[in-house]
């Protein structure tokens, strides 16, 4: 159901009228009957001005880790293939002796695992994706093991590396066998997506940001891999092909609302109750966030969820400017919105996320 004229849809249009973000796209609802949808502003202004539509592929960039790397992980853990508690070092033997060997696969899901928030791992590896396994031994942490909660995609560029090394398949294979074709989702949801076949949300014009990152680092910027319309915004992920643990998926508002509503209503047609319970309940308790596997939890102080949602909610943002959160046994809330074209904007999108969570709850039914 459109719900253009009403509170969310003032909400973005503000929002676009006032330079924050180029356009944006919201879904939010307990079930595919009583879904409601607005859009604002548009999906490009270069080189023309296109419109956003319900059917726009956002970047979805950090929505990859949750949607994604934890959905995969849980079907490996579900198979066999993978144990939360393995280790780095017996996935990629690349790494024995090194600092990091001894890591567990779920400190890398919850964040606490004691890695660089970022890294630019292309420069690391000297532009040579095959050089990666190796040089990820290369890495120090910051952090013993369990006692931080710092946000590393790092951390989830190993884990998807090690969920591709226990079965033998790739990470954008993985997600479509497994994922997105039992729930009917290739429309959309992918990887790689071809702009002469969807419409695209606006990309920036050039690595602005990541330039300055690299640079600060004392690395070399001519490693950064070109951008492009359909590649994601993340350069790590555009180092590994398009497709890695931290970044690379693309999709419309309605195929984000569908994958995460498997998290908050489990229906059985891919995750099970108790493997959504296990993903989105916290694993690090006592420390500065509330993290599941993949899943940052409302209960996390200063977190995008804002006052509207329990503490027991779960989500996630992306830097690309989009967000989702769902209430376990409620509403899912999807708001992607694009704050990196034409160029990166380093706009804090959590007032307008949680407005956006505040007003949607108002007109979600209650049972």
């Amino acid at each position: 159901m459109a719900d253009r004229g009403g509170p969310v849809h003032t909400l973005l249009e503000r929002a676009v009228r006032a330079g924050q973000v180029a356009g944006a796209v919201a879904v939010w609802g307990r079930d595919e009957a009583s879904l409601r949808s607005v859009r604002a502003g548009c999906a490009a202004l270069r080189p023309v001005a296109v419109p956003a539509v319900d059917e726009t592929w956002f970047d979805l960039a950090s929505l990859t880790k949750p949607l994604v790397t934890t959905t995969l992980c849980l079907l490996g853990f579900r198979t066999g293939a993978l144990e939360p508690t393995d280790r780095i070092g017996e996935l990629l033997p690349e790494t024995r002796g090194s600092e990091i060997e001894d890591l567990e696969l779920a400190s890398l899901l919850t964040h606490s695992s004691g890695l660089p928030a970022w890294l630019p791992l292309y420069c690391l590896a000297e532009g040579e994706p095959r050089r990666l396994p190796e040089r990820l031994g290369r890495i120090g942490l910051e952090a013993r093991p369990g006692t931080r909660v710092r946000y590393s995609c790092v951390g989830f560029v190993i884990a998807a590396v090690m969920l591709e090394r226990a079965t033998g398949r790739s990470l954008e294979q993985l997600f479509s066998e497994q994922v997105l074709h039992p729930l009917g989702l290739e429309e959309r949801l992918g990887f790689h997506p071809d702009p002469g076949r969807r419409p695209l949300a606006g990309a920036a014009t050039a690595p602005d940001a990541e330039t300055l990152l690299v640079r600060e680092l004392g690395a070399d910027p001519a490693f950064i891999p070109p951008v492009g319309p359909g590649l994601p915004d993340d350069g790590n992920a555009r180092f590994l092909g398009g497709a890695a643990g931290n970044a690379g998926l693309f999709g419309s508002a309605r195929g984000v609302w569908r994958l995460a509503a498997e998290y908050a209503n489990p229906t059985g047609a891919l995750l099970t109750a108790g493997e959504a319970a296990a993903a989105t309940r916290s694993h690090t308790d006592g420390l500065e966030q509330a993290r599941g596997y993949g899943w940052q939890l409302a209960a996390t102080a200063g977190c995008s969820a804002g006052p509207a949602l329990p503490p027991s909610a779960f989500g996630h943002t992306g830097f690309t400017g989009v967000s989702v959160w769902a209430e376990r046994g409620g509403a899912t809330y999807v708001l992607l919105a694009n704050r990196v074209h034409p160029a990166h904007r380093n706009l804090d999108l959590h007032p307008l996320r949680r407005r956006f969570h505040q007003l949607a709850k108002a007109t979600t039914p209650r049972c």
